[in-house]
């Protein structure tokens, strides 16, 4: 199931589009309105998936999501990511506390926060992903004909 996921969520179309609409995360507790949880949910839910499997994999977005995917799989591949991910999951929270009591400054701020923390992330998977290609790319070059490598 991840590998269905991730092979759709790394279209650019489908990450960028992710991350553009993040602010509609709040919309449901600033309103308290039912129905804005429904289609906020079905739009995070349905993004992933909405997209077919990318032309090609050099876009700086489908570099990021594959990276995250491996990331995911093996967290030495950055160790240092789950404290960054803790940072942008307080400023999430920090943005959803601020819709809540309707208090628009740490709503804006925790949400620009994280967006702006969510692009260093990206670029962080998106090295993941570049030094998992060299490195498949060595094995390839260095292996002898014939052989797998």
């Amino acid at each position: 199931m991840t590998r269905f996921v991730f092979s759709r969520h790394c279209h650019p179309l489908s990450a960028w589009s992710r991350w553009a609409t993040t602010p509609l995360l709040l919309a449901p507790l600033w309103t308290r309105s039912g129905r804005a949880a429904l289609a906020v949910g079905a739009w995070f839910a349905l993004n992933p998936v909405m997209t077919p499997p990318p032309a090609d994999d050099q876009a700086f977005a489908t570099r990021a999501m594959l990276g995250e995917e491996r990331w995911l799989t093996d967290h030495s591949l950055d160790p240092g990511m789950g404290a960054v991910n803790a940072a942008n999951s307080a400023l999430l929270a920090t943005a959803a506390a601020g819709a809540w009591w309707r208090r628009p400054l740490p709503a804006v701020l925790g949400t620009a926060g994280a967006m702006a923390l969510t692009m260093y992330c990206w670029s962080r998977y998106a090295a993941i992903e570049d030094r998992a290609r060299a490195a498949d790319d060595a094995g390839t070059a260095a292996a002898p004909p014939g052989t797998a490598g």
